[in-house]
């Protein structure tokens, strides 16, 4: 752009004012300065466009202000700065059957009464909830008012059924049903569903009396006679079905026949420098009658400290006889523990003593002795007894490792014939012995000329107690190397050789 003449720019400005003051009706003769006023013009427009956009700048730089974006990109920023709670978890499960109650009555062949169901709803919403396999249901009330239960079809087979509820808490079922009760090999039994319920009950009411009823599944609770019938009372253990199942009573003979019974004593003897220990392991077998009780013959010194077994209910010991009570009264087999002590003479001959059953038509079993500490067995003399291996005896008997051990096996004879055992024990004063012992010790010593010394030593160690071997080396010797030979497998005797 051309520099424009101030000085001219004001004559223009004064000519023009000038013409506007006067009243002359005369046009003004602009026409005459047509450069002039162009040049005027573009000066101006440049000065103000300079200072709208110095106002822009300024105006950016201010952080005020507003911005256009599409409604989903708004979406996803807020979303993003005020992330929403997250939502709760559903339930594991949306309904659960918590308990199921049966209360029959068996007429015939059909048991007829109701089963009341305990039902937990979770979820919001409606639920489907499978009702027990196998019930025959004749009316369905939920918590007093009635109820229509769903079909479920199956694939194959008769299919089940299901209840639709709404309402979320605990809610009880009423069925009306029916169940059929089957007969094998003259038993009657009567199986009740329990689907997957924690918990089931069911009480029976049978018109019969004089039978023995008999619960697969769960555990008898209650048992009631009276003059219509006999009422049972069960709990299941809700992982398998509740099962009934009962029979005429038929009258046991055996209770009133004579008891007549075989045993067994199979007896361990400790010889201890104060006192004797006893371990008898008794067995009887009923073969006649019922064994309420079993009397036991002891030693006239002895002691009973416990008596254990599976079968044992309680036992008392006098002087000379030990009654061990059962549980129950045994029909087959019983077995049980007897363990004791009693004080015999350290040396010299003794009389062992010998646990016997005298009710036993036929007694058998083995005893044997083990001198406990520094001692042997020198005589012995049997009555009724032959010697045997001891691991022929019994677990008992057979587990014990002693060289001074000896076993004899019972003749079979009645528990009230003549048993004796004497022996002849010799005890000896305990004698010091070597922990370990250098049988031999080779030196070979290598004098150098500047006067060092070295030596090899080789020995050969006996050992009883010890697993190490320790020397002491002089003060300035220095170890080169050890070798450890050592003998056959199971033998105590090794060579080392050393360097230094």
């Amino acid at each position: 752009m051309k520099p424009v003449d101030i000085f001219s720019l004001r004559a223009l400005r004064s000519n023009v004012l000038a013409a506007l003051s006067t009243q002359s009706t005369e046009p003004i003769a602009i026409q005459k300065f047509p450069a002039i006023v162009t040049r005027f013009l573009c000066l101006t427009l440049l000065v103000v466009f300079a200072a709208v956009a110095g106002q822009a700048q300024n105006t950016g730089s201010t952080t005020d202000g507003w911005v256009v974006l599409p409604v989903g990109e708004y979406t996803t920023l807020r979303r993003a700065a005020f992330p929403a709670d997250a939502e709760p978890l559903p339930p594991p499960i949306e309904a659960t059957l918590s308990r199921i109650d049966y209360d029959l009555k068996v007429d015939g062949d059909l048991a007829t009464g109701e089963a009341r169901l305990t039902v937990d709803v979770i979820k919001d919403g409606w639920v489907r909830l499978a009702m027990p396999d196998g019930l025959m249901v004749r009316e369905a009330n939920l918590d007093g008012r009635p109820v229509t239960l769903v079909a479920r079809p199956k694939e194959k087979g008769p299919g089940g059924v299901d209840l639709l509820l709404s309402r979320t808490g605990r809610s009880v079922l009423t069925l009306k049903i029916v169940a059929q009760v089957s007969t094998v090999a003259g038993t009657d039994i009567l199986q009740l569903p329990v689907s997957n319920s924690a918990v089931s009950h069911a009480t029976l009411e049978l018109t019969r009396q004089g039978i023995d009823v008999h619960i697969t599944g769960g555990l008898l609770l209650e048992h009631a006679e009276s003059a219509s019938g006999s009422r049972w009372v069960a709990n299941g253990r809700g992982a398998e079905p509740l099962i009934f199942a009962w029979r005429r009573r038929v009258d046991d003979q055996r209770s009133t026949q004579p008891l007549r019974l075989r045993g067994a004593v199979t007896e361990l003897v400790g010889l201890g420098e104060d006192s004797t220990q006893v371990n008898a392991e008794i067995q009887i077998e009923v073969l006649q009658g019922l064994a309420q009780e079993i009397k036991v013959k002891l030693p006239e010194p002895f002691t009973v400290n416990q008596v254990s077994g599976a079968m044992v209910a309680d036992w008392d010991a006098t002087q000379r006889e030990l009654t061990v009570s059962f549980i129950e009264p045994v029909q087959d087999t019983a077995r049980f523990t007897v363990i004791g002590e009693l004080r015999l003479p350290r040396t010299g001959k003794l009389d062992v003593p010998l646990i016997r059953i005298p009710a036993a038509e036929r007694e058998t079993g083995g005893v044997a002795v083990d001198v406990l500490g520094a001692g042997e067995i020198k005589e012995r003399q049997t009555s009724g007894l032959e010697e045997a291996e001891a691991a022929e005896l019994g677990q008992l008997i057979a587990s014990r490792q002693s060289p001074s051990l000896i076993a004899f096996r019972l003749q079979p004879a009645e528990g009230k014939s003549e048993r004796s055992l004497s022996l002849s024990v010799a005890r000896y004063t305990p004698q010091a012995v070597l922990t370990a012992n250098v049988e031999e010790a080779d030196y070979s010593v290598l004098i150098t000329a500047d006067g060092k010394m070295l030596v090899q030593s080789r020995y050969a160690v006996r050992n009883n107690q010890r697993n190490f071997l320790k020397l002491n080396l002089p003060s300035t010797a220095v170890l080169w190397s050890h070798t450890s030979i050592a003998s056959r497998r199971g033998a105590t005797k090794g060579v080392c050789d050393f360097r230094c």
